[in-house]
């Protein structure tokens, strides 16, 4: 019998002491055999670290000198931790004991799948998905995202409808598993997006190389979200636009990057009508200030395109517009918007 994979549980930390006390105790409680938890911190004020040590000698706790947002903090603590696996958790995840296992056995199972993620479930309201993952995620032609389980603001209640393991598109940055040596040869997050979307940028970037990403249903963790920037916020409103842009010229293939990229800028003006419609002033700012902040990193993020296989892995890929479907045809369901693509 070989040894179970070394696993580590990553978790960044910004002033987040209120999540690591109420939660950090189930993630210690995990039966997986061989696990380290380590606590990544993004230079935290509120007394973190102090409370770690006095409280939970065996996590191991890892200091970055400044907030270098999700992806610049994570790449910084995962360059120091070694492991077969990386598992990036949120800090205000609540885990169930046998969470890892089943994950691992997966992607034990196929040397392909280089990311998965588990069943995301809502902390507030158990028997319904979460709106950061649910079931895995999905992307449409323009580059808008949604989940099984989740779209836009609908989200459904849990009735086993997704209780089948599926390749997806992109695993949620609130539980992502990832084999570390894909992770190394991806070159981790992009640290310019700073926060949001970035894990959709990295299972992105492994689907050009042919990887698979994966859903495991025997997985369930229970996610509050909106823990660090909520949705009311207008600075999430810019990095969500911007980095779905970045995005986009980073990873379409060449023949369609700037028709998508054209008909994205209509499709976010209508949003910003929709903000100034609505008297959200600062929110239609903010995708203004997206427009302008992706023209000026133009040429920076064009070079950051990298040569696709001959045969990226599309699965997953919605190949119309969620947004047409959901909005106009009013179907709130992924079952139903995808049924015949």
């Amino acid at each position: 019998m070989h040894s179970p994979a070394k696993v580590s549980v990553v978790i960044l930390n910004w002033n987040g002491k209120h999540y690591l006390e109420k939660f950090l105790p189930s993630v210690l409680k995990s039966s997986y055999p061989n696990v380290e938890v380590v606590v990544g911190d993004n230079a935290s004020t509120d007394g973190s670290k102090e409370y770690i040590s006095e409280n939970f000698p065996t996590v191991t706790f890892i200091s970055n000198k400044e907030n270098m947002g999700f992806a610049g903090g994570y790449n910084a603590i995962l360059s120091q931790v070694e492991a077969d696996y990386f598992i990036l958790l949120n800090s205000d995840v609540e885990v169930t004991e046998t969470w890892i296992g089943p994950v691992i056995e997966l992607m034990e199972s196929d040397s392909s799948i280089a990311a998965a993620q588990p069943k995301l479930k809502d902390w507030n309201n158990k028997d319904q998905f979460e709106y950061a993952g649910a079931a895995g995620g999905f992307l449409d032609k323009f580059g808008y995202p949604f989940c099984r389980g989740r779209v836009f603001d609908t989200l459904e209640i849990d009735s086993g409808q997704y209780n089948e393991s599926e390749e997806i598109f992109w695993a949620s940055g609130a539980a992502l598993f990832i084999k570390k040596n894909y992770w190394q040869e991806i070159g981790g997050f992009d640290a310019d997006f700073f926060a949001h979307m970035e894990e959709i940028d990295l299972c992105w970037r492994l689907k050009n190389k042919g990887y698979k990403i994966m859903y495991c249903p025997d997985s369930v963790v229970y996610h509050v979200g909106g823990g660090t920037l909520n949705a009311e916020n207008s600075y999430k409103t810019y990095l969500n636009f911007r980095n779905n842009l970045f995005m986009l010229l980073k990873n379409l293939p060449g023949e369609k990057v700037f028709g998508i990229i054209f008909l994205r800028f209509w499709l976010d003006f209508i949003s910003l009508l929709k903000f100034l419609l609505e008297g959200r002033f600062k929110h239609a700012g903010a995708i203004n200030r997206a427009h302008i902040s992706f023209f000026r990193e133009f040429l920076k993020n064009k070079k950051k395109r990298i040569k696709t296989t001959a045969s990226p892995n599309t699965k997953g890929l919605f190949k119309g517009s969620v947004v047409w479907e959901y909005f106009v045809r009013k179907k709130k369901l992924y079952t139903q918007i995808v049924q015949n693509n």
